[in-house]
């Protein structure tokens, strides 16, 4: 069984920084693209950036600049760190992979979500 998990969440004010982890175990043969979403209140679910496995990314227009996501390989785990946050970049954050497993694949996880809030 494939899991991912998230953390680094938290409250901050406009102007701060936080940096979220994702960390995959399991029955891992590999791990191709990694990504990270968000949710706001009353919003879909969209993209803020992905990372292929190697560490070619892309990002939403709205955090270029401001948010980073990278990969540590070895460790099966991505990061999101997020500079300059504004009071909209408030949602819940969350981890995607696509994985191969020893049963086949690529198959899609999520993780389960971490809360970001940008306030004073």
């Amino acid at each position: 069984q494939v899991q991912l998990v998230e953390s680094g969440g938290g409250l901050v004010q406009p102007g701060g920084s936080l940096r979220l982890s994702c960390a995959a175990s399991g029955r891992i043969f590999s791990i191709y693209d990694m990504g990270w979403y968000r949710q706001a209140p009353g919003k879909q679910r969209e993209l803020v950036g992905t990372i292929t496995s190697g560490s070619r990314t892309n990002y939403q227009d709205s955090v270029k600049g401001r948010f980073t996501i990278s990969r540590d390989n070895a460790k099966n785990t991505a990061y999101l760190q997020m500079n300059s946050l504004k009071p909209e970049d408030t949602a819940v954050y969350y981890c995607h992979a696509a994985i191969t497993t020893m049963s086949g694949g690529p198959y899609d996880y999520w993780g389960q979500g971490t809360q970001v809030t940008v306030s004073s």
